[in-house]
């Protein structure tokens, strides 16, 4: 009943400038992630509502020589049908997918991927999430599944794909020394159905308004 977010909302994608651009001159042409180790699985990823994280990491993405000029591009999103793991709902979803595919790789007698450090990231976060990434994906291949074989054989299915999946992370060292708060810390939405991105914009920079205003003059209606 309360499956589909009904709301539009701001995401931010860090990117280098020239494919920030390409974003906006050509909406319908972008290339989605394919990583073995994304996060939320496979798509288009974006931070919500978070225009200084997806900034800081484009830059990361330049110290590394990835990117040559960090950029970012905004988005108007409609999640629809959401994996969204900040709902229990979900988590157990998953949860139940997780034992189906453990399950399954045992029987091919091949070991799950795990879920990996980096050697750059002194806080052991996890950056590379093979396992969950696998998991995800499993789960969305399974249902696509089980789909197709509803509609073959009763012309009709209860089951629905999942147009996004959306989830919490804690990233970074503490904010403060003793803190629970992390600096790096999240939301992150992975769109998997172009549909729910509505368009993309360029970002504005903030003006002080009070200054602003003094300084702008303001024309009055003609009598």
């Amino acid at each position: 009943m309360y499956d589909v977010k009904p709301n539009l909302i701001l995401g931010f994608h860090g990117c280098d400038r020239q494919v920030r651009d390409r974003f906006l001159l050509n909406p319908n042409e972008y290339q989605i992630s394919q990583e073995p180790f994304d996060w939320l699985g496979h798509g288009l990823y974006f931070w919500e509502n978070n225009y200084e994280r997806a900034f800081q990491w484009a830059e990361e993405k330049k110290k590394k020589g990835r990117i040559q000029e960090p950029s970012v591009i905004g988005a108007v999103l409609f999640l629809g049908h959401c994996c969204d793991l900040l709902e229990q709902k979900y988590i157990r979803l998953l949860t139940s997918y997780h034992a189906i595919c453990r399950e399954t790789y045992k029987d091919l007698n091949k070991q799950l991927p795990q879920n990996k450090d980096l050697h750059t990231d002194p806080f052991n976060n996890k950056l590379l999430r093979y396992l969950d990434c696998t998991i995800i994906e499993f789960m969305h291949a399974e249902l696509s599944a089980q789909i197709k074989s509803d509609v073959a054989e009763k012309g009709h299915t209860t089951y629905k794909i999942f147009d996004s999946t959306r989830g919490a992370f804690i990233e970074g060292g503490p904010a403060f020394e003793g803190a629970g708060i992390h600096e790096k810390t999240h939301l992150q939405i992975c769109i998997r159905n172009p549909n729910c991105i509505k368009g993309f914009f360029l970002p504005r920079k903030e003006i002080d308004f009070a200054p602003w205003k003094e300084n702008t003059t303001i024309m009055s209606p003609a009598a």
